[in-house]
């Protein structure tokens, strides 16, 4: 993604982001793993909680953003919790792992079933890739700003960039991936219902995430006038509530594969 990624901006809705990273976890029965790596590790709040819940694992961060790493730093523990710069499309640990998260990072990355076949490969007997995609490409977020991108107004400049609407699989899909690389497989969905609260509180959403590759094509004039036409038609598409909060439907796939013993 062609954007440099904001820690602050992402985090205004910390709460609501890190659920889904739980929720995952949760179906991860791991029991006293050594080696833990999560890749697309972001601001590595969530990593460090990864080593919290195997005192005995070394956890490895692994992120492409330097501003996301920057933020990083500040959980690092020496001997327990690293963080290292690399792609998740290319980088390799140095031997077998016991668990493999990527919480909401695989959208980005264009035919990342084979990427999740290779991950499989790395996993230790009895170990686990545990994996989160959001699945609401799409929703009214996604949707309305790829109208905008190919409107005729915008798509000289954005066209390339409108969000796709299938980066991902749907459920049965991952299940068949996992199974094809020889993993025992737990695949769901959820919706979540976000209850959001402030001005534009969709379009604050969407700054930390798919709103930023579009934004990055365009100078402060224009990227001005296109987030205020986003603005209106977000609002239009989830409107405030009676009690002035603004409800925003989440769609999150889940999978977790676990190696033969």
């Amino acid at each position: 993604m062609d954007a440099r990624w904001d820690p602050d901006t992402y985090l205004r809705h910390a709460g609501e982001r890190a659920r889904p990273f739980a929720d995952l976890l949760a179906r991860v029965d791991a029991t006293a793993p050594r080696a833990v790596v999560d890749l697309g590790c972001g601001e590595g709040a969530l990593t460090a909680s990864l080593a919290a819940r195997w005192p005995g694992a070394r956890v490895t961060g692994v992120d492409a953003s330097p501003e996301m790493l920057a933020a990083a730093a500040a959980h690092a523990v020496d001997g327990r919790v690293a963080f290292e710069r690399g792609d998740v499309r290319d980088w390799r640990p140095g031997g077998p792992v016991d668990v493999v998260v990527s919480n909401a990072v695989l959208h980005w990355v264009p035919g990342h079933a084979a990427l999740l076949g290779r991950w499989a490969g790395w996993l230790a007997p009895g170990g686990r890739l545990a994996v989160q995609v959001p699945g609401n490409h799409r929703a009214p977020t996604h949707r309305l700003l790829a109208d905008l991108c190919t409107s005729p107004s915008w798509s000289s400049r954005l066209a390339a960039a409108a969000p796709p609407a299938d980066p991902v699989l749907d459920p049965a899909g991952y299940l068949d991936v996992l199974t094809g690389a020889g993993l025992a497989a737990d695949v769901w969905e959820t919706t979540y219902l976000h209850v959001l609260r402030g001005p534009d509180p969709v379009l604050s959403w969407v700054r930390g995430t798919v709103l930023l590759p579009v934004l990055a094509r365009l100078d402060d004039e224009a990227a001005a006038d296109l987030t205020a036409e986003y603005a209106a038609a977000l609002r239009a598409a989830y409107p405030a509530r009676a009690d002035g909060t603004t409800v925003l439907p989440f769609r999150r796939v889940f999978l977790v594969g676990a190696a033969s013993t």
